[in-house]
């Protein structure tokens, strides 16, 4: 688990460092990643599983089975996600391929904490492939 973490960490540092690519650059602002991200968020927010599932893509489907492994999934190790206070979107970015959104949350007890999604295209839809947990940024929420 440790060495799982170490590379998470060493990749998303090195993502960290590469210049930033806009929006508008990687795809059009009207390309409804941030809508699909907000609205598991609102999902979890009321403890719908099954609807916070329907976003996310189809390995992390196969890989959790069901909504309710999902969202037990989400409620101990990402609690940040399940029960924010506040959810602001960072840079869009492309690495290697791969399509990163960065979301800051603030949780209802006031703790930031910086995530980033990775984000696939499935049938033409924008599906949650992942998220993983990245340093906040020091600033002013």
């Amino acid at each position: 688990m440790r060495l799982l973490k170490a590379i998470c960490v060493a990749a998303w540092g090195a993502l960290a460092f590469m210049p930033a690519v806009r929006a508008q650059e990687v795809l059009p602002p009207e390309s409804g990643i941030s809508d699909v991200i907000s609205d598991q968020i609102d999902a979890f927010r009321k403890d719908d599983f099954f609807g916070a599932f329907q976003f996310a893509s189809p390995n992390i489907q196969t890989q959790f089975g069901t909504p309710d492994r999902f969202g037990a999934m989400v409620r101990n190790g990402y609690p940040m996600v399940w029960r924010p206070g506040d959810v602001r979107f960072g840079a869009l970015r492309e690495v290697d391929g791969q399509i990163w959104q960065e979301v800051l949350i603030t949780d209802e007890a006031g703790k930031r904490f910086g995530l980033a999604y990775r984000m696939e295209r499935v049938l033409g839809e924008w599906k949650i492939g992942g998220v993983m947990v990245i340093p906040a940024p020091d600033v002013a929420v």
